[in-house]
């Protein structure tokens, strides 16, 4: 394989961020023994396929991306990002990659023999083909804003800020966005709102305001958002069952899934993961990372799961959920007749001011947004403060009254294990990961990505970086937020 644009590729060992909650978090005897008890039988069904292969799958999604959305150099892009779907010491497979600019496209070549290709289609972002395929399995479109140039509007509909009228302590302000950057931490951007005004912001060389940046598991919220648009408009019902086709027939279980337990991660599917706290690496590839790399129709794969638990028994963080949260947002758009690739757009990144966000698609054109997404720190900005406003913009409401409590409210399963930690597709600060207050949620990505949300302080504050810096991000975003916390009165 020719090395057009290539880097050295290392094999230490790789940090996996777990987008909030270590691997190992809450894995008392007590806990894995009621998993025990409430299990109601079978074997998890393994993956199909060859954990170097999805690997090059990864690689080469997260290179395209990072090369052709964020644009980055490739040989950084190989050094430094996406290493949730394609582990760093794992790069030790690949034998070379070619970045074909032409065509917006990546190949990677392993040491199997196989070649994965990932390619930009439309706005649909980059996906990777399938093994033996040329194309994706859906017609891609072009989705632009319908909204006017963001140099004409102030923020947050456009880029204009304003002179500073917040009050707070500039040199208290600019320390703590020095700490969000210290050290190895590879922040790429970082910025506060304060009462939904800019009050500080900084970007890494390269990076600037319109730079759309890997943010992962955030998406599990932006999920979480779509979805609370169409229960806002009475398509849905939070407690409904959720209407998954595979589900219908006579005496399946799972219909009795509701949507809600859905959303707290709490559906009780067998689909193994990594943060499962009795994980073991050798039992083989999870199905956390195989909706990603699969090259397949998630939304089926999802849907074929059998039961494990009784829903809204037992918390588990599982891909799973959000796939099927995504499905159900597809079947309701689809069902009134609309443009599907289009409705986060229209429904709610035109209402926002969002214009610098790319949602990716598996290769049948379903969203991945458990995690396949690009989204400029601005636009987490504006996403965060619709929840700081109670999921109202502009004396318009675009959630349920109450969603934005629901989502924020410890989920009865995660309860049941003692573990404080999540909501609906939102974490929490219950269990005081950080130096804020424990009413406090946010969003969190694999990486180190977070948008704070903080009620108390009027507060929200995204930061984005390169997965290199993961380990150290977690210390550096710490303590920026601690010292945020002497800069910022409460309410």
């Amino acid at each position: 394989m020719k090395h057009n644009e290539s880097s050295g590729l290392a094999t230490n060992e790789t940090p996996v961020d777990t987008g909030g909650q270590s691997v190992a978090e809450g894995a008392s005897e007590a806990l894995l023994a009621r998993a025990t008890q409430l299990d109601l039988g079978g074997d998890f069904e393994l993956p199909p396929g060859d954990p170097v292969t999805h690997f090059g799958a990864g690689f080469a999604k997260t290179m395209a991306s990072n090369v052709f959305l964020t644009g980055l150099a490739p040989e950084f892009a190989a050094e430094h990002t996406g290493y949730f779907t394609a582990p760093y010491e794992d790069r030790k497979h690949v034998v070379g990659y070619e970045v074909d600019r032409d065509a917006r496209a990546v190949h990677v070549t392993l040491d199997n023999g196989v070649t994965r290709t990932a390619k930009i289609f439309g706005s649909q972002g980059a996906v990777t083909l399938p093994l033996g395929a040329d194309d994706v399995f859906f017609t891609p479109s072009v989705v632009t804003p319908d909204l006017p140039p963001p140099g004409m509007l102030p923020w947050p509909m456009g880029d204009v800020v304003g002179p500073d009228s917040a009050g707070l302590d500039r040199e208290g302000l600019d320390a703590a966005v020095d700490m969000a950057f210290a050290g190895d931490s590879m922040t790429a951007a970082f910025l506060i709102t304060y009462r939904g005004e800019i009050v500080a912001e900084r970007y890494r060389d390269g990076i600037g305001i319109h730079t759309p940046l890997e943010s992962w598991s955030m998406g599990k919220s932006m999920t979480a958002t779509l979805l609370g648009q169409l229960i806002q408009q009475g398509v849905y019902d939070l407690w409904q069952p959720a209407p998954i086709p595979e589900w219908q027939s006579g005496g399946d279980p799972r219909a009795e899934i509701r949507i809600a337990d859905i959303v707290r991660m709490s559906s009780g599917l067998r689909f193994r993961a990594m943060q499962d706290p009795d994980y073991v690496p050798a039992l083989g590839y999870p199905d956390h990372l195989y909706v990603y790399t699969g090259s397949i129709n998630a939304f089926e794969y999802a849907a074929s799961r059998v039961q494990q638990w009784p829903p809204n028994q037992v918390g588990r963080y599982r891909n799973g959920d959000p796939v099927l949260a995504n499905y159900l947002i597809r079947l309701a758009v689809e069902g009134r007749g609309e443009n599907y690739h289009a409705f986060p757009q229209r429904a709610l990144f035109d209402k926002l001011g969002m214009r610098d966000t790319v949602l990716e698609t598996d290769p049948y054109g379903n969203f991945l947004l458990q995690g396949y997404e690009f989204v400029s720190a601005r636009d987490w900005a504006r996403l965060g403060n619709l929840y700081l406003n109670d999921g109202v913009w502009q004396e318009e409401r675009l959630l349920p009254e109450g969603w934005v409590e629901f989502v924020s409210t410890l989920a009865p399963g995660w309860e049941a294990d003692g573990r404080p930690i999540y909501g609906g597709f939102f974490w929490l600060n219950g269990g005081g990961q950080f130096p804020i207050p424990r009413e406090a949620y946010f969003m969190a990505g694999a990486g180190g990505q977070k948008t704070m949300i903080i009620p108390s302080h009027d507060l929200v504050v995204v930061r984005l970086g390169h997965y290199s810096g993961v380990e150290a991000s977690q210390e550096s975003l710490s303590r920026a937020l601690a010292a945020l916390m002497q800069v910022v009165p409460e309410r």
